[in-house]
Parts: structure tokens; C-alpha cells; sequence
């Protein structure tokens, strides 16, 4: 499944548009952060560009921030014609396959961010994105309107097949899921491995870098998560503050609180049994 976000839209026209484009080349959910005109949805200008499309309003969502955008997405990939020093961007030409075929996977959710009409994405939203391509244009003019940009990419990845049949016995983890993996490694190596402060920056930084763009199943995740607890995190979505809405997730969450209890049980039972062995030395 394909979702187009778009980031800080200013233009109720561009915004209609984007709901006629998806509606030829879906199917494709849309989802609006923090919309700059709060009357977007409403404006004579998005209901005359989005002519023809039944329910147009109530086929785009409203969100306040990119991350709760990002949140149930397997994989994100930002647009952008800024080069950014810290990320590297590949050309959409030779990323498309490889997109296309993750959104034709029922199992995928893959989020297509473009950002505000004027700025584009900031610096703060492309390190949200697992991966930063850029529309090759010609030298004469170098940067595409934001409804054109998505009818390049959205043409590009209709197929008008079937999807393919997932991978026995793997998921793609969830943006929740990934979330708390991240937060589960960052407290196992960061605190529990690290020796001094400067080697804990860096690993935290290293995981941040490397899990939150890396192609990851629920196998993946489902081994570093024992990795995590063999060093002795016994941390849950929960005290994070993260729902992970796998059922899966439910059931690793119920298991390390399972862990949790029989680890208390254990550590009160020999605390028992060393008073009992002091008294009989008394």
C-alpha cells in the first residue's frame, strides 16, 4: 500500500490535485501534517481541483506531526531537491523498482513525504524518512510543482498487477514497532554495554542511524529484542509510552512482563533462602 504524505501543505489547489492524481493511480491513502490553512479541505479551490473524485474530503487524513504519519509505515522515503551533508540521496530512477514493489506488498505501508510547496522538507523531517530520493530534472529548471512531483512518482509506481504473495513466516515491523526496538537496543547497549559516556553517544547515535532506515521483518526484530533482553533490558512498549498494535508486539510485551515476574519471584525466593542459610550458620 502506497501513502503520500504531505508535510506543511499551503495549497488547498495542490492539495486537490493530489487527491485526483491518487485516484489514478491508487490506490494510495493520503495524509496532510499540519496543513497550513486549517480551512484546506473546505476551500472552493480543493473542491474544484479534485472534481470527480467521490468523497475527497473524507479520503485525506489530518495528522499534527510527521511521526504520527510515519507510525504504522514499513518504510518511508522522502523527496527532496536539497542535498543534505549527513544523508545520502539516490535517484528516483534507481530507487522505483524497489519502491514499487514493497507497495504492491499487502504486508508493506510505504510512506511517500514531500514537503511544504515553498521550503520542501526540512532537515528535522528528512532524518524521519528512512531514505531521501530526488526527481532528476533537466538544467534549464531544477524543481517540480508538489502535485506534479506526485504524479511523476505516484505514474511510476502503478502497475496495475496484482501484489505479490508475502514471504512466508515474516512481517515488516511496524513504525511503532521500530520505535520500540530502537528505544530497547539504545537501553541495552547504550547503558548496560557502553563503558564510558563518549562510547554510549555513539552507539546510541549508530542505532538511531542504522535501525531507523534498515529494512526490517519481524524476525529481525524479534532477534535483537534477545540480544536486548540477554543484557538485561526487560523493557516494554508500555513504559515507553509506544503501542505496538502487532499481535505479535502484544505477545512479546506479554512475555518480557511474564520474564519480568519470574525474575522478581526468582530474586525475592534466593533472597529467602539466604536468610534461612544465615540463621542456621548463626
Amino acid at each position: 500500500m502506497k501513502r503520500l504524505v504531505l508535510a506543511r501543505p499551503q495549497g488547498p489547489r495542490n492539495v486537490g490535485m493530489v487527491a485526483r492524481i491518487a485516484a489514478n493511480f491508487g490506490p494510495c491513502e493520503i495524509v496532510l501534517v499540519s496543513p497550513l490553512k486549517p480551512s484546506m479541505l473546505v476551500h472552493p479551490d480543493f473542491e474544484q481541483m479534485s472534481h470527480g473524485v467521490v468523497d475527497a474530503k473524507e479520503k485525506i487524513r489530518v495528522v499534527a506531526t510527521l511521526q504520527e504519519a510515519l507510525a504504522d509505515c514499513t518504510a518511508s522515503i522522502g523527496f527532496t531537491a536539497r542535498a543534505y551533508d549527513h544523508r545520502t540521496r539516490r535517484d528516483w530512477r534507481a530507487a522505483q523498482a524497489g519502491v514499487a514493489e514493497l507497495a504492491d506488498d499487502p504486508d508493506h505501508k510505504v510512506a511517500l513525504v514531500f514537503g511544504n510547496e515553498e521550503t520542501g522538507l526540512t532537515r528535522d523531517e528528512t532524518d524521519l524518512c528512512g531514505e531521501l530520493v530526488h526527481i532528476a530534472t533537466s538544467a534549464e529548471h531544477g524543481s517540480l510543482n508538489l502535485a506534479v512531483a506526485t504524479a511523476v512518482v505516484l505514474s511510476g509506481l502503478h502497475t496495475g498487477r496484482g501484489s505479490r504473495a508475502a514471504e512466508r513466516g515474516s512481517k515488516p515491523i511496524s513504525g511503532e514497532a521500530r520505535e520500540f526496538l530502537k528505544a530497547a537496543l539504545k537501553h541495552a547497549f547504550g547503558e548496560r554495554v557502553a563503558l564510558t559516556e563518549a562510547a554510549r553517544d555513539d552507539i546510541v547515535a549508530s542505532i538511531e542511524r542504522v535501525f531507523s532506515r534498515a529494512a526490517l521483518d519481524d524476525r529481525d526484530a524479534r532477534a535483537w529484542h534477545l540480544m536486548a533482553r540477554a543484557l538485561g533490558s526487560m523493557l516494554t512498549p508500555k513504559d515507553l509510552g509506544i503501542s505496538v498494535s502487532s499481535k505479535r508486539g502484544r505477545r512479546r510485551e506479554a512475555q518480557d512482563q511474564a520474564q519480568r515476574r519470574r525474575s522478581a519471584q526468582g530474586s525475592d525466593s534466593g533472597c529467602a533462602d539466604d536468610g534461612g542459610q544465615g540463621d542456621a550458620a548463626s
